[in-house]
């Protein structure tokens, strides 16, 4: 039999999608499952993104632009200008979601054994992509006592080397929900600067701000504008995560240059998807007044239920709608999946992601698992004390 590639062999699982086959067997055993373990809302979809594909009078489905259509760009350009980052259209390259964003990124500016420094825990896609890119990741650790804050820049600076090419972010954060200050956006900024490195900010959560705190993108830093590139995307903002739309936005031209190279070589973005993405920036801020207002009560319920559980840490995010958990077990992979296999309460048991998947420093994580706060409230204290009553009689 042929081999398969090293690279392929080396690819990680997804820590979010690899107990779905459990989670397809309690299912077939009649069991409820609520899923902690992936960050797809419940909030509906805004009408008027559906309905500009319902309603849509295309006689041909036909490629768009590589970049993206010349309508959406401008339309993305103007929101941007909303949240005070003056971009054009032409700053901007439409993507198959983020993570065709961030595929471009990395293959724009890195070559093989390049290094990236990363703040972990970090987006656990980071390390798939990294592979993919033969890229190094270096990682920065931030710790579940001081709520994963940003570690200090002089931890950031003792990991540059020659082979340093970029410094990435997630802001707000997955899994974390950090939310990274102006000051520590700036201190950043002077590291990249300083040292003539990239600064990726994955924004895809800036709207899910807590607590009255703003958000502050790297694109507001206008000393580097060559320095910069933000990942983005519809797919939780408009709880459109199937759309599959996003986009990569930098003011560096030669970056945008070469991604579009990227973009040329899978031809477009999809076309409906890409008029309902259009149609969605014309959302009321009512909507996300909505939103956040939930997000923020479910997260108060879900951290005063877990705080309850002898045994249990918890950081409080500040963004996003995800969190780190540490439980006191060994092995999260194992309880996960026991989860699924062989506990429940009056048939209903919890999926959850288990969260050394989301660090690429061996042995980190091992007891953590990170929850996603995207369900109802009376959903999130049943699950909460289904994880209660499991570790009363879960044995590592």
């Amino acid at each position: 039999m042929p081999d398969i590639s090293k690279k392929g062999a080396s690819m990680p699982q997804s820590p979010i999608r690899k107990l779905v086959p459990y989670a397809e067997a309690a299912y077939k055993q009649g069991k409820t499952v609520y899923h902690l373990n992936i960050g797809q809302p419940d909030i509906k979809t805004p009408d008027l993104a559906l309905d500009a594909v319902k309603v849509n009078s295309l006689d041909i489905l036909a490629y768009t632009r590589s970049e993206g259509s010349d309508e959406y760009r401008i339309k993305i350009a103007n929101y941007y200008k909303n949240h005070d980052i003056n971009v054009t259209k032409d700053n901007i390259i439409v993507t198959t979601g983020g993570s065709e964003a961030l595929m471009f990124a990395f293959g724009s500016i890195m070559d093989i054994d390049d290094e990236i420094i990363i703040p972990e825990p970090f987006y656990a896609n980071y390390n798939g992509f990294s592979t993919a890119s033969d890229v190094r990741i270096v990682p920065v650790i931030s710790k579940i006592e001081n709520n994963f804050a940003l570690p200090p820049i002089e931890e950031f600076e003792s990991l540059i080397t020659p082979r340093t090419k970029a410094i990435l972010i997630c802001n707000p954060g997955n899994p974390t929900g950090y939310l990274y200050s102006k000051e520590e956006i700036r201190k950043l900024a002077e590291i990249v600067k300083k040292h003539d490195l990239f600064l990726i900010a994955d924004e895809v959560y800036r709207e899910f701000a807590y607590d009255d705190a703003e958000h502050y993108s790297i694109l507001q830093e206008n000393d580097i504008k060559e320095h910069a590139i933000v990942i983005d995307s519809v797919s939780k903002r408009y709880s459109m995560c199937g759309a599959r739309i996003g986009c990569l936005v930098s003011r560096n031209e030669n970056v945008i240059a070469t991604a579009l190279k990227f973009a040329q070589a899978r031809l477009s973005p999809p076309t409906l998807a890409q008029i309902a993405s259009e149609a969605a920036l014309q959302t009321p801020q009512s909507y996300f007044d909505e939103v956040i207002s939930e997000y923020v009560s479910r997260r108060d319920l879900l951290i005063s239920e877990l705080e309850k559980i002898e045994g249990v840490k918890v950081a409080k995010p500040k963004g996003a709608f995800y969190c780190i958990v540490e439980l006191p077990i060994k092995s999260s992979d194992d309880f996960a999946q026991w989860l699924l296999e062989s506990f429940d309460i009056d048939n209903e048991t919890v999926m959850v992601a288990p969260a050394a998947g989301f660090y690429s420093t061996p042995g980190v994580g091992l007891n953590q698992i990170r929850i996603a706060y995207v369900l109802n409230k009376n959903s999130l204290k049943k699950a909460v004390n289904i994880i209660k009553e499991a570790l009363k009689v879960y044995k590592d």
